[in-house]
């Protein structure tokens, strides 16, 4: 158990570090667009949010999926990792393109399906725009960096995610400040952070530490049937995310409009860091579990299951006593016009929307350890239901009934209620 227990803190640590760094960029986003551009801006940034979600999701999707498969692949001795790597990297040439095209010819449309109303729909159309743009690179950069951690350097993945991340916020206090860009400087410091992501996880190539690469191979389509499969729960993960801001944006705005937006907003980017800590967890239970899998160590995949576990309460419950013990402070420094209205209003959404965090913990590791021991159906039946078809319903009925308590409280009954069902599934795992 010692040497399980070392090896899970050696990959989950490196994680959590790197994702924690992933969301600190954003908060700063968040910081200095609310200083530059105030509850307005605010607003805007909380509606681009979900287009960046599912951008990073299909990274994550694509990275993830077929990593598992690489690493399943050594588990078994079996050399498929060139053509997995290849097959991956195609995937995420033709979903870039996609992006790029929205980005380019129908961000005012998406802006206004995300939720964006005639005040701040052309801040939300620059954000987009410009995030969508950058799609080829922040694919990309998911993609090397799942395999790269898979490959036996977990502490590069890291160093990549930080250093994009240092590069971002000093980006965005350039361009927001020194040059003033406005969004579209925020926005275009978060996509070029995945350019220096891929040059510093570049030195894994360069110092010949790589046992993937690029070659002529065989690109099928059961490589990426088996590639979506295995990392389709990452980025329905991230979907949710998605999902539930849209959801929740348009339910806050019919109730108390643009100032309710920023007030959710806030909110929103502090739960973006909690998550990624359980994501940070979950990237790093993730090549354990494909390995033990991969060479049939069932012992070795409970216990693994089990620190992921016991770490994510203890997270929950630290994270929540920051959020009720330092409400106040945290929302002032986003609140820098001093509204009295938006602050009443996160504050007492706040204590109440991070209970959802002691379930979607949970959720979460799940998610991630069934996929990555190919149990992507009952991964994906999580994924789905944490997605869109419990959280719309509930917020839409909850708001109706209960009004903004209602909001608040939908996002933890979603999440308490897939939770069981998560629960019940790793337990037919672990007694089959």
């Amino acid at each position: 158990m010692k040497n399980i227990v070392k090896e899970f803190s050696k990959y989950v640590s490196s994680n959590i570090i790197g994702m924690i760094g992933v969301s600190f960029y954003i908060l700063i986003d968040t910081f200095f667009i609310a200083k530059a551009l105030g509850s307005i801006g605010l607003a805007a940034l909380n509606f681009g949010i979900p287009a960046f979600s599912i951008l990073h999701g299909t990274g994550l999707m694509l990275g993830v999926g077929g990593a598992t498969r690489f690493s399943i692949s050594k588990g078994d001795n079996n050399k498929k990792g060139n053509t997995t790597f290849v097959n991956a990297l195609v995937l995420g040439a033709f979903f870039a393109a996609i992006f790029v095209i929205v980005g380019l010819f129908f961000a005012e449309p998406l802006a206004r399906f995300l939720g964006a109303d005639d005040m701040a729909v052309n801040l939300t159309k620059t954000y987009t725009a410009t995030i969508l743009t950058f799609a080829p690179f922040s694919i990309l950069n998911n993609i090397t960096a799942s395999f790269v951690r898979n490959d036996n350097a977990p502490r590069l993945a890291m160093t990549a995610m930080l250093l994009s991340s240092v590069s971002n916020i000093i980006l965005d206090y350039v361009l927001l400040f020194v040059f003033p860009l406005g969004i579209f400087g925020a926005a275009f410091s978060t996509g070029f952070s995945s350019i220096v992501s891929l040059l510093v996880l570049s030195i894994h190539f360069i110092r010949k530490k790589n046992t993937f690469k690029i070659e002529k191979c065989k690109v099928h389509f059961s490589y990426f049937k088996d590639i979506i499969s295995l990392g389709v729960s990452s980025f329905i993960t991230e979907l949710a995310s998605a999902v539930s801001l849209a959801t929740f944006n348009v339910a806050i705005l019919k109730i108390e409009g643009n100032v309710g937006v920023a007030a959710y907003g806030i909110i929103a980017n502090i739960a973006l860091v909690v998550n990624a800590i359980f994501v940070g967890i979950a990237q790093g239970v993730q090549p354990l579990a494909s390995r033990f899998f991969g060479q049939k160590e069932k012992e070795m995949l409970k216990n693994v299951l089990k620190c992921a576990l016991i770490l994510t309460v203890f997270v929950s419950i630290l994270m929540y006593a920051v959020v009720v013990i330092f409400a106040n402070p945290i929302i002032d420094v986003f609140n820098s016009e001093g509204d009295s209205v938006l602050a009443v209003i996160a504050n007492y959404g706040m204590k109440i929307y991070f209970v959802g965090f002691f379930f979607a913990g949970i959720n979460i590791i799940a998610c991630s350890f069934l996929s990555a021991t190919e149990n992507y159906k009952k991964a994906m039946v999580i994924s789905i239901l944490r997605s869109c078809v419990l959280i719309v319903p509930i917020v839409l009925i909850f708001g109706i009934l209960f009004k903004m308590t209602g909001i608040w409280l939908a996002f933890g009954v979603s999440e308490l209620i897939v939770s069981i069902i998560s629960i019940v599934s790793i337990n037919k795992f672990n007694k089959a």
